[in-house]
Parts: C-alpha cells; structure tokens; sequence
C-alpha cells in the first residue's frame, strides 16, 4: 500500500511559479515539476505527457532529452541530452539512476513523474517536504517482463538486470502514489513494486477521431490496417501475416528501427502493403475511417491506438491479454482471440459483421480526455491534502 506522509502546507519558495490545485482548498498554491523519461515523435506516453502540461500549465517540465524533431512542450533536458549517449535508450539505461538524482539542485512541492523506465525514481525533495507522485505507464518491461518485450535480453544487459531491478524498487521508495495506466500495470505496480496504485487510464482525443468529415466516413473500409511504432514487441510481422491469411490490402502507419525488415517482409507477401510514415493526426484519422479493422495482436499495457480506432467505427482484432480487456468488449466493439496463428486472426474477421459500428464510440468516449484531466487533478488533490 502507498506510504502516507503528512500534509505540510510550507509556501512555494521566492520567485518559484505557483501551481493552483484543484480539490477542497482551491486557493492553495504550490511549485511542481513534472518528469517524463524521454520525448521522441509519437507514442502514447507522449501523448500523456503533453495533457499532463495541459492540466498543469504552469509546471516546470524535464526530460532525459529529446528527439531533434519531437516538438517538446518547452521541456528541460537533463546533463545525459549533452553526452553521447543522447538518444540510445540501451547503453544509457545504466546511467538513469544517477541522472534522476542529479537534475536539477531545485526543489518542488509537488512531482509528477511520467515513468516507463527510471522516472518514478526522480527525487527533487525530501519525502517529508515533497509530494512526489508517479503516474506509471509501465514498470520497465524489459527489466521486469522481457517475455514482453525482450529488449534487454541480449549479453550486454543481461547481467545487470537482477541489479538494476534492485535499483528500481530501492530508489523509488520516496514515492507516495502511484497512478497506473491500466489494470493490467497497477497489477504489475503491485507485483514487482508490492505498491498499490489508482487506474487513471490515458486521455485520446476521442472528439477529434469521431468528428470526421463526411467524405472521410463515407470511404469503402476495404483495407486492414496497423498502427503503431515499429519495433519489434508490437508483431507488425504478424500483421502482415493476417492480412496475407486474409487476402486484404494492408496499411501500416508509424515509424521506427524496423522499417527496413518489415518492408522486405511487404514485399514478399502476396497481398499490397502500403506504409504511411509519421502522417499528420488529419491523415491518421482518414485511415482508421477508411479500415475494415485494426489489427492489434500485441500484448499492450493499454493501448490508445484501439481506442483511437474505436472513435473512428473502426472495430479491432487483437489478442485477449493485456489493455485490449480494457479497452475492447469482445463481441460488440471488436473481437479478441488467443492464437498467435495468422490464419486464426483472418478467420475473426468473419465476425465483424455481427458487430454494431454505433457501440465502438460510445466505448471510446470512456478514455476522453477530459475524463482524465479530472481524475488526475482528484488524485493530485488528495495527495497534497
């Protein structure tokens, strides 16, 4: 269970930017940062950590660094965005630790940190003067679930592994809440961190997916489609698969270090392949209204691509594991199978027919954004009662 601390009401320090909570004392003003591990173009904790800016726009913002063309909300990148290890999120792993503890010699009321790898581990005050708060999209899976994403499982990190674990739960012990994207990560919080945490699922700007154009939602929906970074947890090599099992053209849309392998798989399978690199969010939208489905068979902490879909009508094929028990209702939004078989996959989507296109953005409507700009700032308010 979260460690409590009791509440001190000490004043922003002179010339720190006060941040307004929302909750009972409204006029109560404290100074907050908020941390996020790395900014890079696309990505669903991106995406989160810009509606965290949102809710909070007067917080001061840090990041290990970030991408040349990620277009950062002003944020402040740590001494690691000066060495060479900038960017390589491998051989930098190590160093994360340190870099947390060495940020920045300023200190905060309140700290929200963004965390898929070290983040929650950020300390910019002691725990008895600092509120610092964790909202997890996932502990490091390559550390903790390589089953998951084996990432980390080659020579060079394996050894290590058992000790940065160690480091993981041992400098994170300042942390008085955690907030976790999904069931799936608040059950991974507690298992490894033996932490409770609060499920605050992501904001999607379901409004802007569902209000399409009228050409846009008149398209034929004679296409499959693939959504997400290319690497290689997220299975586009299986995507390929079912769309060749299928005999139905494929779109997959993204960015990332397999490009070069998933087109030669393209261009060896017997049915078109088209790849739409980094479109802008008006395109993305045109390609989910234009979609039979969205194939996802990965095993996702949550998810924003399905629920984008959904928005869109656009029902989805994916596996029965991870976020996609949270975000899809097998029968009546999309349909979710156990096999990693393509053939398997391509005989589901027989069952799209049955399904009521009405349901998918009532079901999206439930990870809106506003939704989540509420639950965060009760969390944050009652952490800093």
């Amino acid at each position: 269970m979260d460690q409590r601390v009791p509440p001190d009401r000490h004043r922003p320090p002179p010339g720190r930017t006060p941040v307004a909570l929302a909750g009972p004392d409204r006029s109560a003003g404290c100074s907050m940062a908020l941390v996020h591990e790395w900014f890079t173009a696309t990505g669903g904790a991106e995406q989160v950590f810009r509606h965290l800016t949102e809710v909070f726009p007067t917080a001061e913002r840090f990041a290990l660094w970030s991408d040349d063309d990620s277009d950062p909300p002003q944020l402040r990148a740590s001494w690691l965005a000066r060495t060479p290890l900038r960017g390589n999120k491998a051989a930098a792993l190590p160093f994360m630790p340190l870099v947390w503890r060495t940020l920045t010699r300023e200190r905060f009321d309140v700290v929200i940190s963004s965390s898929h790898a070290f983040a929650h581990t950020v300390r910019l005050g002691r725990p008895d003067r600092t509120r610092h708060l964790s909202y997890v999209h996932a502990p490091a899976r390559y550390l903790w679930n390589p089953a998951v994403d084996d990432r980390a499982t080659g020579p060079l990190l394996a050894v290590p592994r058992r000790v940065m674990r160690a480091l993981d739960v041992g400098l994170s012990q300042h942390v008085r809440s955690y907030a976790a994207n999904s069931i799936e990560v608040r059950d991974r919080i507690r298992r490894h961190w033996r932490r409770d945490a609060r499920v605050i699922n992501p904001p999607v700007d379901v409004d802007f997916f569902a209000a399409a154009p009228a050409a846009d939602r008149a398209q034929p929906r004679d296409y499959l489609l693939g959504v997400g970074r290319w690497v290689r947890y997220k299975n586009f090599d299986l995507v390929i698969a079912i769309a060749e099992a299928a005999g139905m053209p494929l779109v997959i849309v993204g960015s990332g270090p397999e490009e070069a392998r998933l087109r030669r798989l393209a261009h060896q399978a017997g049915v078109p392949v088209t790849f739409e690199v980094r479109p802008d969010r008006i395109r993305l939208r045109q390609l989910y209204w234009g979609a039979r489905a969205l194939l996802f068979p990965v095993h996702e902490d949550f998810g924003i691509v399905p629920v984008e879909a959904q928005a869109c009508r656009t029902p989805v094929l994916g596996w029965r594991r991870g976020g996609l028990l949270e975000t899809v209702v097998d029968g009546e939004t999309g349909v979710l199978v156990d096999s990693a078989d393509p053939r398997d996959h391509a005989a589901a989507l027989g069952r799209l027919d049955e399904l009521d296109p009405t349901s998918m953005p009532r079901q999206a409507a439930r990870f809106s954004a506003q939704t989540f700009a509420r639950r965060v700032t009760e969390w944050v308010a009652y952490e800093c009662e």
